[in-house]
């Protein structure tokens, strides 16, 4: 799907956020990846086979010492 150069991380790759935009939404919050990948602004993605990824941002207290 992606046509640039290097190509952009496919769908499946663990790294699949780093691939260009070439779409957005920011009333609604969603974008469009050249990937076919959907992420939203809670960090949710919802991948181009229809499996949903949960939001997964960084916890407050992830790499606190205790």
């Amino acid at each position: 799907m992606c046509k640039h150069k290097p190509p952009c991380p496919t769908a499946d790759a663990a790294d699949r956020d780093a691939a260009r935009t070439v779409a957005r939404d920011d009333v609604v919050g969603w974008a469009l990846l050249c990937n076919g990948v959907v992420v939203f602004d809670d960090t949710g993605e919802l991948l181009p086979d229809g499996q949903i990824i949960a939001p997964h941002r960084p916890s407050a207290l992830s790499g606190t010492a205790s």
